[in-house]
Order: C-alpha cells, then sequence, then structure tokens
C-alpha cells in the first residue's frame, strides 16, 4: 500500500470510529436547568476524537466563577466556542489540559493568542502534564512574528511575560486562588501517561471533570459526592456498528476500547460516586446520526438514578 493510501485508510478508521460529519442530533430529552448561583459550567465543546465533525466541537469545558472563566481542555475551536456562550477570552483566569491528545490541547497556543488578541492584559496560568511548558514555550514561538508586529504597531502588551505554564507534578491541589482550587487525580488512559481529573472546588459547587479514562476506581473516590461530575462516555453498541464498515479495524476498536468509558460504567462510576448530577461529553462515537439522547442515557440510567444530562456544546450543566 502506497503512503498516500495508507494515510487515507488511517483517516477513514479515524472518522468512521470516532465522528462522521453531519448535521446535529435531534434531542430527545430536555436538560434540566443548569442549578443558579456563582459557579457556571459550559459544555463548549463535547465530541470525542481528532477529527472534526458538524454538530460537534472538540473537548473543552468553562468554569465561570463570580464571571471569571476557567478553562478545562483546548480542543480546536475553542475560542469560537468562548464566544458563542458570552464568555469573553480576555478574561480567561487559568487553563487547564487533562492529557495531550490533540483534541485536548489542539488550540492551546491558540486560545492563548487569542485571549490576548481580544484585550487580554492580565495573567494566565496553564496547567498540564509534562510538557505543558514546552507547548506554550514552541505556541509563542510559532506567533512571534505576529506578536513582534502587534505590539509596537497596536499598542498592545507584550503577552510572553502574561502567559504562566505550569507541569502538574502529580495528584493534588494544583491551582488556589480568590475563587477556585483546583484539584488533580491520575485516571487510566492508555497509552496516554499521565491523564488527569480535575476537581473544582468553588463557594457554590464542587464540579469533577473526568477527562478521558477507563472505569476508574481512583475517580469514584475522587469524585466522592460532587455536585457535579462531567464525564466522557462510549457507546459500544454504536462503536461496532461503525466499525463494522471499516475493514481491518479491529486495532482501533481495541484502543477505544482500552481508552475509554462504556456507558454503563459511567452509571457505574457515578452511583458509586454518589455524585449529585451526571453531565456526559466527549461522545464517542462523537456522532451518529441514528443516536438520540435517549440512546446514550439508557445504559447510564441502568446503573445512576441521579440526575442525568447528555451533554450537548454550548449547554449549561
Amino acid at each position: 500500500m502506497s503512503c498516500c493510501s495508507r494515510l487515507g485508510f488511517i483517516n477513514a478508521l479515524a472518522v468512521s470510529a470516532y465522528g462522521v460529519a453531519s448535521a446535529a442530533p435531534a434531542a430527545t430529552q430536555a436538560a434540566s436547568p443548569a442549578p443558579a448561583g456563582r459557579t457556571r459550567v459550559v459544555l463548549l465543546g463535547t465530541a470525542g476524537g481528532p477529527a472534526l465533525r458538524a454538530g460537534r466541537s472538540s473537548p473543552a469545558a468553562a468554569v465561570v466563577v463570580d464571571g471569571v472563566p476557567y478553562v478545562v481542555d483546548c480542543g480546536y475551536g475553542v475560542g469560537r466556542q468562548l464566544v458563542d456562550a458570552k464568555i469573553p477570552p480576555a478574561t480567561i483566569r487559568a487553563l487547564f489540559v487533562t492529557h495531550h491528545h490533540s483534541d485536548h490541547n489542539a488550540d492551546l497556543g491558540n486560545l492563548l493568542v487569542l485571549e490576548w488578541a481580544t484585550g487580554g492584559k492580565t495573567p494566565v496560568d496553564a496547567y498540564g502534564p509534562a510538557s505543558m511548558s514546552k507547548l506554550v514555550d514552541l505556541a509563542l514561538q510559532y506567533h512571534a512574528y505576529d506578536i513582534g508586529i502587534r505590539i509596537p504597531d497596536e499598542g498592545r502588551v507584550d503577552l510572553r511575560p502574561l502567559f504562566r505554564p505550569h507541569d502538574i507534578p502529580g495528584p493534588g491541589e494544583i491551582y488556589r486562588d480568590e475563587r477556585v482550587s483546583v484539584e488533580a487525580a491520575l485516571v487510566h488512559h492508555p497509552p496516554v501517561v499521565p491523564a488527569y481529573a480535575f476537581k473544582f472546588r468553588t463557594p457554590d459547587r464542587v464540579v469533577v471533570f473526568s477527562g478521558d479514562t477507563t472505569y476508574s476506581e481512583n475517580l469514584i473516590a475522587f469524585a466522592k459526592g460532587a455536585d457535579l461530575l462531567v464525564h466522557e462516555v462510549l457507546l459500544t453498541s454504536a462503536l461496532d456498528r461503525l466499525l463494522k464498515l471499516v475493514p481491518n479495524a479491529s486495532r482501533l476498536r481495541e484502543h477505544i476500547i482500552a481508552a475509554h468509558t462504556d456507558a454503563a460504567d459511567v452509571g457505574r462510576v457515578a452511583a458509586a460516586a454518589g455524585v449529585k448530577r451526571l453531565a456526559l461529553t466527549h461522545f464517542v462515537p462523537s456522532y451518529d446520526p441514528t443516536l438520540t439522547d435517549e440512546d446514550w442515557a439508557r445504559p447510564v440510567r441502568q446503573h445512576y438514578a441521579g440526575e442525568l444530562v447528555v451533554g450537548h456544546d454550548l449547554l449549561d450543566v
């Protein structure tokens, strides 16, 4: 097989397994209103996997406390999603990357530069697994020409001292300010090591993001009693239907099953953790036009009796 043929075949596998470009899915259930209070949680992008598709943007979320946003993951298009959610990028205080897959960090550098370009003048801390510092440095190098022109031409402050990257050293508290504290816990997302879940403690809510993970006892302990758990989800039956259309897809299936949490197990995790509210995100397959919200919810509800939200882009949870 030629190089181009192999690349085409690999792309076909990725699109088939992680998402097919199509119209947005029709919802079959109305999400309950998000709790009112000082803390707003917005699902900016809910697709799983690196392929671009219509209907769902790449993984990202925002925790907004007293009007100040903190971003979790920076999938492609996160800047536009923030604007559409009426969250000014220039007000971002900190961002957190769960792991270094491209669907979670592709727009890290772009978001930082766009934050500055839309008027950001205050420091932004960026946290992620080892090599986070390198990624930020390389992103600023990539944009160096544009930065160098805009500072004198438009009278902007120099953004480079404003972006402060931090490599997460391991589990535990990684960030604290007057509004929020953030803790990290290890989850299992082979072959990516380390991969983290994050817990936000705000004045009125405890919010946990699973990141990408298989069923995790560590996550259950970490999320114990949380007001909201935002958890990735895999619908294995739908994955199998799609993979039947792709020849020799067993390796891809093996990876997806080994690295993500089946919907029934998401319910088990939420029930064991005793979380008050569960929001599904990072859908794998990210879009199958035959699936409804109820298809995603049904296996979760078999094990979790609490409040369940099937996530969509720009939904407040």
